[in-house]
């Protein structure tokens, strides 16, 4: 490196964000993550060895993947070579591999490639590196947000340990900020912030876990706070919520903080709970969530899981989607959270889901079963001569609109589908279908007579 390329270096770490200096150069420096760091986990004493298998780090942001792949790259004794999955490719994957055997081959050194934001590259680009861990000419580090069962190739997960690393608790991104306003060489100290405990809290509170976003934000309202005549900057609690702007929502649109939130507050709401059904609508759309799309999955539910124990719910539902379309948000919350309600608090029923599962499962077996002669339509002579529509009876000509009838194939003809609950409207549902079935002989009757309330 040149003096100038030092002074340079310098100059860009004194600029660099708070997050970026306060980054921990030892073990003993680093903040939580004990469950696989710890001073007798396994991966801890494999770093000391320097015998680290390939591996995956995989967890939220701000949670220290990239602090650890730095520790892991100073206590090694083998070369590290870090990449970002953002900024490259294969021909830059090819060349770190090729120096990587070459090294092996002449020094006897092995080579740790870290590769930052892992799930970024594509299955041909994972492919590139497959072999050279397969036949141990590199270690590989991958860091990602995403899971990593969804994101990483089946091939070089088999031949990666993935550790989960969790989001910091209070405490520890609480020990987090204390360093940094009280380091001077890397930190705040300098500029004499001084934060009562309210603003702590405060900021540890909307930061979220997030240890770069509390360090960032620390900074951003330390630096904005006037000094007084002592020199001392007394960073309020409105100065950190101005600074931070919106809390910190692990929520990613196309991720498992996604799919991971719509399945609590579906859930919820099939389960019932009103109460923590509006709380996961809430976090969706405090997170930017489309709105349609919340809609329409409460669509889907009202048919699904509440069915015919209460019909109206499906027209409450479609009712409530129209509404967050023609009115936008963010006035679309309430039919959004007045459908929610509506449905955590309706009777639940399955019996149509399952009716025409069961059925579609019927069909594709009995594709070609022909539709008994008197379901079908005389609309010609020679089709009324073939007995077309002989002995079929119009309903409305019997007693209570009923008229048995073998309305099925032959190959199929005692298969019930539709067995309903005890649950609201399906209640007198089943009733008046009992009546029905019981005013003449019907297949399978007994077996369904035992299954109604």
């Amino acid at each position: 490196m040149t003096l100038f390329e030092h002074s340079l270096d310098q100059r860009l770490t004194k600029q660099a964000p708070l997050s970026t200096r306060m980054r921990p150069v030892s073990f003993e420096e680093f903040v939580g993550q004990q469950h696989i760091v710890g001073p007798k986990t396994v991966l801890r004493k494999a770093i000391t060895d320097d015998h680290i298998p390939s591996i995956v780090l995989w967890g939220p942001p701000g949670t220290g993947k990239t602090t650890l792949a730095n520790l892991i790259a100073t206590a090694t004794k083998s070369y590290f070579s870090r990449i970002s999955a953002v900024s490259s490719g294969v021909a830059e994957l090819r060349r770190i591999t090729n120096e990587a055997r070459d090294r092996l081959g002449m020094q006897g050194q092995r080579t740790i490639v870290f590769i930052d934001e892992i799930h970024r590259f594509n299955k041909a680009q994972q492919d590139t590196i497959l072999p050279h861990i397969e036949n141990g000419t590199i270690i590989l580090i991958g860091a990602t947000t995403e899971n990593p069962s969804f994101e990483v190739i089946s091939p070089l997960l088999s031949r990666s340990h993935v550790f989960t690393l969790k989001p910091l608790c209070s405490e520890e991104v609480e020990s987090v900020v204390r360093a940094a306003i009280g380091d001077r060489e890397r930190g705040l100290a300098d500029l004499r912030p001084l934060l009562d405990e309210d603003a702590i809290k405060t900021l540890i509170n909307l930061a979220n876990g997030d240890a770069r976003i509390a360090l960032n934000t620390l900074e951003l309202a330390v630096s904005a706070t006037q000094p007084d005549n002592d020199g001392i900057r007394h960073t309020t609690v409105r100065t950190i919520e101005d600074a931070m702007q919106k809390r910190a929502l692990l929520y990613d649109k196309a991720g498992d903080h996604h799919y991971d939130t719509i399945s609590a507050f579906i859930k919820t709401v099939r389960g019932s709970d009103p109460d923590a059904a509006i709380y996961w609508l809430a976090r969706m759309i405090e997170a930017g969530e489309d709105p349609l799309f919340i809609a329409r999955r409460l669509v889907i539910l009202a048919a699904e899981d509440v069915g015919m124990a209460d019909p109206q719910a499906l027209s409450v539902a479609v009712a409530a989607q129209q509404a967050v379309h023609f009115v936008g948000m963010p006035e679309g919350r309430i039919p959004l959270a007045e459908v929610t309600v509506y449905l955590a608090s309706a009777p639940k029923s399955n019996s149509v889901s399952k009716a025409i599962d069961e059925a579609i499962r019927d069909v594709k077996q009995t594709l070609n079963a022909p539709v008994p002669m008197h379901l079908r339509n005389a609309t010609t002579d020679l089709m009324h001569e073939m007995g077309y529509g002989e002995g079929y009876k119009y309903s409305h000509d019997f007693d209570s609109h009923f008229a048995r009838m073998q309305n099925l194939p032959d190959s199929i003809k005692d298969r019930r589908y539709y067995n309903p609950s005890d649950q609201g409207y399906e209640k007198s549902a089943a009733e008046r279908l009992r009546n029905w079935w019981n005013s003449g002989k019907r297949p399978s009757e007994s077996d369904i007579s035992n299954e109604l309330p």
